[in-house]
């Protein structure tokens, strides 16, 4: 076996007992990067960490990259006055050991949710485990149509967003997926008028562009679930997990330090979570939906929900697959994005240097999703509206149709799952975050600041 094999393999594609298990990890451990994460993983940021917008455009505006022959779509929010145009890439990894394995990630962009105009929802899903591309095409399906039919979802996009994913998870549980070693991470952000309210559970991620003076910054709408976060790590940890490292586990490293370094300087051996009394799962994320393995020591569907009003000074958001950001960073996406005209064009070339990336350090690549939004034509007017505001009577005024725009759902492998939701006791979730507001779902117990 080559000596770069990446131990992402024993988290998201090995299902064993956890006597086979433990001669998996060993000779495992000894090779490469783990995670797909090196010492080296970001490349150098440009000048200042982000893009002068002088620079941007002229050079790359009109180079058009080949994957791009398919029409540009967008769809207008009257009650604001702008539009959104958008583009989607989905790119199955490369797996050398496993030429027919699916690709394992998923997305839904439906606009005019409940037949509102100016309601609209872009979703990426990506699944993990023996079953995990069937976990991740029944929550891209169930998921959206939960949460349009909610009822409330203008009175409380928070508490719809919570009660969805809940719903959605149970009902991968009570499906014929085996959910127990499988399941998918989830990152969606729903355009209610001028507010984006960005739902995240697992270590995917949403990355808003916002001007600065002549630069363009990235801003993260979520935040990785990891257990190299905190508070996640102590909320699992009191739902029974142990978290150790590979290291840890096979007694190279003292497994009571209970401190990692962050997730650039550590990848190479992340945090994992383990159950009391056997070596598995070996999670390296603290939420998903479905594991319900997992579950019982506190991987839990519970979302972090952030909300931002838009402004003239966002140009674009960034919603992508943790496949994009193994190697480059939020920064250097936005970068990326803001150097091409086109959302079309962008989405090609970060999937394309995403790709290059994980293949100068491994031998595989993990499949690499990413949906760019362009905010067009924001009136300055909206600057003016508090920040507490929401002009609900406007939204929903229009009733129009629905469209969806969602890959085929393949599939589904048959199997019964187990009910593990008596652990959502053991959660809690932030309630401040750097670039937006979080709020906390009804069911947390606490919250722990960031």
């Amino acid at each position: 076996m080559n000596s770069t094999v990446n131990r992402k393999v024993v988290d998201k594609l090995l299902k064993f007992p956890s006597g086979l298990l433990s001669n998996i990890i060993a000779p495992l451990c000894k090779m490469g990067c783990v995670h797909g994460k090196c010492c080296s993983r970001y490349p150098p940021p440009s000048d200042g960490g982000s893009v002068d917008c002088r620079e941007l455009g002229l050079s790359r505006s009109k180079r058009k990259h080949i994957l791009t022959q398919k029409p540009l779509e967008s769809t207008p929010v009257p009650s604001h006055n702008f539009t959104l145009e958008y583009s989607v890439l989905t790119q199955r990894g490369y797996y050398p050991d496993t030429p027919a394995k699916e690709n394992q990630d998923s997305y839904c962009i439906r606009t005019q949710i409940q037949g509102n105009p100016s309601i609209h929802f872009f979703g990426v899903y990506d699944g993990h485990g023996q079953y995990g591309s069937q976990c991740s095409n029944f929550v891209k399906d169930r998921f959206v149509e939960t949460l349009s039919n909610d009822h409330t979802l203008l009175d409380d996009p928070v508490k719809a967003y919570a009660s969805a994913f809940a719903s959605t998870n149970q009902e991968l549980y009570n499906s014929e997926i085996d959910d127990s070693m499988s399941g998918t991470t989830a990152i969606t952000v729903l355009v209610i008028g001028d507010t984006l309210y960005v739902a995240n559970v697992g270590d995917s991620r949403a990355v808003l562009a916002v001007k600065d003076g002549n630069r363009i910054v990235a801003k993260d709408l979520s935040s990785d679930q990891t257990p190299f976060r905190e508070d996640e790590c102590e909320r699992v940890k009191l739902c029974g997990a142990r978290v150790l490292s590979f290291d840890q586990v096979e007694g190279l490293k003292d497994p009571n330090i209970q401190t990692w370094g962050d997730e650039e300087s550590e990848g190479r051996d992340p945090p994992r979570l383990w159950l009391p009394n056997a070596l598995c799962p070996g999670t390296a994320f603290t939420r998903s939906v479905g594991d319900s393995l997992a579950e019982t020591i506190g991987v839990i569907a519970i979302p972090e929900v952030s909300m931002v009003r838009l402004t003239p000074n966002h140009p674009f958001f960034v919603v992508a697959s943790d496949g994009v950001f193994e190697f480059l960073s939020s920064q250097t996406v936005v970068d990326m994005a803001a150097s091409y005209t086109d959302p079309r064009d962008a989405c090609a070339a970060i999937a394309g240097e995403s790709y290059k990336l994980w293949l100068d350090h491994e031998i595989r690549t993990d499949d690499i999703t990413i949906i760019i939004v362009h905010i067009k034509s924001l009136p300055n007017f909206v600057t003016r509206v508090a920040s507490s505001e929401i002009n609900v009577s406007a939204l929903a005024r229009a009733k129009k149709g629905t469209s969806e725009i969602s890959p085929t759902t393949s599939d589904v492998h048959r199997c019964v799952g187990n009910d593990f939701s008596h652990i959502q006791s053991c959660q809690h979730v932030l309630s401040m975050r750097n670039a937006a507001i979080v709020v906390p779902t009804p069911a947390c117990q606490g919250s722990v600041g960031l």
